[in-house]
C-alpha cells in the first residue's frame, strides 16, 4: 500500500477515535502504562508534527480539538504528495536515518496501534481496519518492533497463538495484550 494512503487512512481513523474521547476520560489509563488518555492523544497528534518536521515544514504542535488533528493530517498528506517529498531523508524515533516514505509508513503504524490503545482506554470497539493491519504486518513484522525494543520505545513482545489474527499478531509484536 502506498505510504501516503496508509498514513492518511490510519491517521484519519486515529482522529475519529480521538473525537470519541469524552472529557471525563482524559485521565483514564491506557495500555501504554506510563500514559493516560490525554498523554496518548498528545503523542498521536505528535505524529503529524514529526512528519511536518521531516518534510522541513514548521512543526508547531497540532491540537486534537476543533479539527486541528484532522487539519494537520490533511496538511501532511498534501505535503507528502509533492514530487520528491517521499525520497527525502530524516531521523526515525529509534535514532536511525530513513526515507520520508518509510517515516510515513512508520507513523501510520504508530497511529494504527495507538488507535487500538485509545479504543481500549475509552471502552469502545477495538477492531482496526483489516486492510491497514495487513499492510503494516507485511511492512514491519518482525523486524521493526525489535528495532523499537532496542531503542526503548516498544515494550516486550506478547506471545500470541500461531493462528492469531493479523491484528493480534501486530499488537503482540508491539507489546500489547490483544
Amino acid at each position: 500500500m502506498d505510504p501516503v494512503v496508509l498514513f492518511e487512512r490510519a491517521a484519519s481513523d486515529a482522529a475519529s477515535m480521538v473525537e470519541r474521547v469524552r472529557p471525563e476520560q482524559r485521565d483514564a489509563p491506557t495500555p501504554c502504562t506510563e500514559w493516560d488518555v490525554e498523554t496518548l492523544v498528545t503523542h498521536m497528534v505528535g505524529g503529524t508534527v514529526y512528519l511536518r518536521a521531516a518534510l522541513g515544514m514548521e512543526s508547531d504542535a497540532a491540537h486534537a480539538g476543533d479539527g486541528g488533528y484532522r487539519g494537520a493530517v490533511a496538511q501532511c498528506v498534501e505535503a507528502l504528495q509533492v514530487p520528491g517529498a517521499l525520497e527525502r531523508r530524516c531521523m526515525s524515533p529509534a535514532g536511525f536515518e530513513w526515507s520520508v516514505a518509510e517515516a510515513t509508513a512508520g507513523t501510520a503504524m504508530d497511529q494504527l496501534v495507538h488507535t487500538w490503545d485509545l479504543a481500549v482506554a475509552i471502552g469502545v470497539d477495538r477492531q482496526l481496519d483489516p486492510e491497514l493491519v495487513d499492510a503494516i504486518v507485511v511492512m514491519f513484522l518482525p523486524q521493526m518492533p525489535e528495532i523499537g525494543r532496542e531503542a526503548g520505545i516498544v515494550g516486550p513482545e506478547v506471545v500470541v497463538a500461531d493462528d492469531a489474527s493479523p491484528q493480534d499478531r501486530l499488537l503482540g509484536a508491539m507489546g500489547r495484550h490483544p
